[in-house]
């Protein structure tokens, strides 16, 4: 039982390292960024090709969140000055390019066979049986120093401006704010801490394929947005923890209610989040903790 305390605690703190990420590009930038999973990808696979290699695990994360950093921007120049939806779109197929290149590039990724071995955080450091604990406390840590970081920055002078961006470009551009650049810039911190949370999902459960990465996992992440609140951190927090907890707890269901097989259990579990997003939508527009609608 602790065992599985310890994984559910892992995956959140993973998804909520990257809805934090979200939630600056879109909660507080209303920048919509479905391509998210794509920069989880590119930090995954930089770490774990690094780490195999023989490069230190720290210098591998430090690598991974770079490389991610540096995709984002050509995606900020391009799309972000063309204004509209067009970021959506641009940021879906990049992250839908990004899987393609990591089936199809064997020689790199072993394509749809996976990278395995991939070395485990804290291995040869501490007791087998202790690994998982190190790694929820370390990312515990990371979540910790992350939000705080997000806490300061929407409150500098930086933060008020995407804000103002947010609610209104049109004035904010009035007043002399180079707007693009403050998009990018937001976009590209988000986009690191998804290839941070990417690569240290990679160490955790050290083998990955391509196919871990659809589309599916960034609107997981959107989702706890939705029902969190987009522009509040506690959202993020309680947001997130609501919709993991949801999707590992409704797998017990078949315990208690018997005769539904794993496929139309499965079924059911999207049936019930969609029922709950419906409601929240309704009712609660800008989310359990958000403080006002987003608009973009």
């Amino acid at each position: 039982m602790e065992g599985y305390v310890i994984t559910i605690g892992i995956t959140i703190l993973i998804y909520m390292l990257m809805a934090g990420g979200l939630a600056l590009q879109y909660g507080f930038t209303g920048l919509s960024n479905f391509g998210l999973v794509g920069f989880v990808a590119i930090g995954a696979y930089t770490s774990s090709i690094l780490a195999i290699k023989g490069v230190p695990i720290p210098l591998s994360l430090i690598a991974a969140t770079g490389l991610a950093t540096l995709c984002a921007y050509p995606i900020g120049i391009i799309a972000l000055r063309l204004g509209g939806n067009y970021l959506a779109i641009v940021t879906l197929g990049f992250s839908e390019a990004v899987r393609m290149t990591l089936q199809t590039e064997e020689w790199l990724t072993r394509g749809m066979h996976g990278l395995t071995k991939i070395p485990r955080l804290f291995s040869g450091w501490v007791e087998p049986s202790r690994i998982d604990l190190c790694i929820l406390l370390l990312l515990l840590a990371i979540n910790i120093i992350a939000f705080l970081a997000f806490r300061k920055l929407v409150k500098s002078p930086f933060g008020r401006a995407i804000e103002a961006i947010r609610d209104n470009e049109t004035a904010a551009r009035a007043l002399g704010k180079d707007t693009a650049q403050f998009k990018t810039r937001s976009l590209m911190l988000g986009a690191a801490c998804a290839g941070l949370a990417g690569g240290l999902q990679a160490h955790y459960l050290t083998f990955i394929s391509p196919e871990q990465y659809v589309p599916l996992v960034t609107f997981y992440v959107w989702i706890a947005l939705v029902l969190g609140g987009a522009d509040t951190m506690k959202g993020v927090i309680v947001g997130t923890c609501i919709l993991v907890g949801f999707l590992e707890g409704s797998r017990f269901i078949g315990d208690f209610v018997g005769g539904i097989s794993e496929v139309k259990l499965a079924s059911v579990r999207i049936w019930m989040i969609g029922m709950a997003l419906i409601c929240v939508v309704l009712y609660r527009p800008q989310g359990l903790f958000g403080r006002s609608i987003v608009r973009n």
